[in-house]
């Protein structure tokens, strides 16, 4: 077995020195790390990470918080999880999922063992009960989403103001006035504070009435059956409606399904743009147009956010917050 006593001797420095890098405990010119780095790999060493922290008091994991229970892990979830891993890992930490409640219970006796640096909190609620449970233990954090109260806050997310916008913008542009948002359901317990669907049917209402146009909202829980119902009632209900927006990217699917089933042509009678989505419109026929949510840049963001603050280094550079884009899909067209 390959020793710290025999990178040493290939590196030509001390056994401290290697054990310095291994355990971050002092700092070593970027020359002598190189030349220790590249004999532990010409020499297959590998490094025992509970010995590395218990010799630094750090474990350089972070955690990202998901509840899985109360969120279906769609697309949109994977995107973060993954830039987020690849985020860590060129910063030499390593990421794990932990799919705890929203209420903090589980979330107080997991950082209670240390076994983490930091997390990285997703699908926040207005007031998140996780976060008091990570001040009060002490534990560094970033969020990705936004709470109410931001004062001392490390926190990234998507841009729903500029993002509803140009959603309005591009339909009103191609000569839609009758437009119907399918938002999520607020009613819900677990979402009646979730910060993605409150925020985005708060800015739709306002946009909506800048341009004069009636407001309406369909609430609509997160899965394709519930977006083919929404479908059903939006024609019952509101049947000279011409272009219909909808939130959630299972809720999509299915009003798009929905539509379909109904005798609707897509684009042709009516138009559907998601607002919230990963790049999946090509499940869908026709394909969706969509707003592209920034789900890589916000894993990758808010992973640098919390390790900037493990690291002592200068927060992370504003933009926090950023837009979702419109991508083109074959699912919005002019009004018939």
């Amino acid at each position: 077995m390959v020793t710290m006593r025999d990178v040493a001797k290939r590196a030509g420095v001390s056994i401290a020195t290697v054990s310095f890098v291994l355990n971050d405990t002092k700092p070593v010119t970027p020359a002598t790390r190189e030349r220790i780095e590249l004999a532990m790999t010409e020499l297959g060493f590998r490094r025992n990470m509970v010995a590395r922290a218990l010799a630094s008091r750090r474990t350089r994991i972070i955690a990202m918080a998901y509840p899985a229970l109360d969120h279906r892990f769609g697309f949109s979830a994977a995107e973060f999880f993954t830039s987020a891993a690849e985020a860590a890992r060129q910063q030499d930490y390593h990421l794990v999922l932990w799919p705890v409640g929203n209420d903090g219970g589980e979330l107080t006796e997991l950082v209670g063992q240390s076994l983490v640096d930091g997390v990285v909190l997703m699908e926040v609620q207005l007031d998140d009960p996780r976060i008091a449970v990570l001040q009060r233990t002490r534990t560094p954090f970033a969020l990705i989403g936004r709470t109410t109260a931001l004062e001392g806050l490390t926190h990234v997310d998507i841009d729903f103001d500029t993002t509803v916008e140009d959603a309005v913008g591009y339909l009103h542009g191609l000569g839609h006035r009758r437009l119907v948002l399918v938002s999520g359901d607020l009613a819900d317990p677990r979402f009646h504070t979730y910060g993605p669907y409150v925020r985005s049917e708060a800015a739709y209402r306002r946009v909506a009435a800048g341009y004069g146009i009636e407001t309406i909202v369909l609430e609509c829980s997160d899965s394709t059956r519930a977006g083919r119902e929404a479908a059903t009632r939006l024609l019952r209900d509101h049947p000279e409606t011409t272009a219909v927006l909808v939130l959630n990217e299972y809720s999509a699917l299915g009003v798009m399904s929905g539509l379909n089933r109904l005798g609707r042509r897509i684009p042709d009678e009516i138009s559907v743009l998601s607002l919230m989505a990963p790049d999946t419109a090509a499940l869908s026929n026709p394909e969706l147009t969509i707003m592209r949510t920034p789900g890589p840049e916000l894993g990758r963001l808010g992973t640098e956010a919390l390790i900037r603050q493990l690291e002592g280094a200068t927060p992370l550079p504003p933009p926090h917050l950023i837009p979702a884009k419109l991508h083109l899909g074959e699912s919005t067209a002019p009004p018939p």
